[in-house]
């Protein structure tokens, strides 16, 4: 992740949960009163939050000790120690949520994705995800399925172009809107075409696509529209594919299975912050 753009956005959310100040631990500890707190795992699944952790401790307080025992991508089992960190109460205390909220998330999403990366099996295929992601944590979101055994589709409407069936609409076709495309994006960049029927395929094949995406079809649709599409063409298969049905896609051959489910539909890992107070 980038450190830079990672403050930015805890310096963010500390001015949303703390504002001007935080007035429990003010007023009930001396400024000088130092603790300790422990990360612990409530469930199994898997952590993310590494960086997370040194980062929103020390920018309250960049004397706070920050030790971290696990990986990013580790396993966790329920009831171990994920982190401890030791400092003055009122920068833990402060630091808390918002360090608990984003470890959370990202280690839920990560967890998901592993499970969704188990389900299908596959020594091929790869699982994908989307930009359904929370706004604001784009970053986080999509680092944490990475960490979860995924791969990461673009970041946003800036790094590839992806074209959907509403552009096809607009555009009268798969061809027209592909070669508008062509005449004004860079050689560097990828060209997608969403396809619903074997005609549209073929259409985006012949127009010359990077990428070929078969939306909301069937394993035994994309096994036959699959071999329409030469073997230098990635193809990409979403919609209606969920962890209860993504084995069935595991011998259809396509490239990518692209998942929003992992981060619009992710529960965030139950993991807890145990202080202990040392004195002043």
């Amino acid at each position: 992740m980038n450190t830079i753009m990672l403050q930015e956005m805890l310096r963010h959310f500390y001015k949303e949960d703390i504002g001007e100040k935080d007035l429990t631990s003010e007023a009930l500890f001396a400024e000088n009163e130092t603790g300790s707190g422990t990360f612990i795992a409530k469930e199994n699944g898997i952590f993310v939050g590494e960086q997370i952790i040194h980062e929103a401790m020390r920018l309250l307080d960049p004397e706070i000790q920050v030790t971290v025992f696990k990986k990013d991508g580790d396993t966790l089992e329920k009831g171990e120690e994920i982190a401890k960190a030791e400092g003055k109460m009122r920068a833990l205390l402060g630091a808390e949520r918002v360090t608990l909220n984003l470890t959370q998330r990202m280690s839920g999403i990560a967890t998901l994705t592993a499970a969704a990366v188990s389900a299908l099996a596959s020594n091929h295929t790869k699982i994908c995800d989307t930009r359904k992601t929370t706004p604001g944590l784009r970053m986080l979101e999509k680092y944490a399925v990475t960490c979860g055994g995924g791969y990461n589709h673009r970041f946003g409407l800036y790094d590839g172009v992806m074209i959907k069936d509403n552009h096809i609409e607009f555009a009268g076709s798969i061809t027209n809107a592909v070669q508008r495309v062509r005449e004004k994006v860079g050689h560097m960049v990828k060209i997608e075409v969403e396809t619903e029927s074997l005609a549209q395929v073929e259409e985006a094949v012949e127009v010359g696509a990077d990428v070929i995406m078969f939306d909301n079809r069937t394993p035994d649709e994309i096994k036959d529209f699959i071999q329409h599409v030469p073997k230098h063409i990635l193809t990409e298969a979403s919609g209606g594919i969920n962890l209860t049905n993504i084995a069935s896609y595991r011998d259809t051959g396509v490239d990518y299975i692209s998942l929003g489910l992992l981060t619009h539909s992710a529960k965030s890992l139950d993991i807890s912050f145990n202080v202990g107070a040392k004195g002043v």
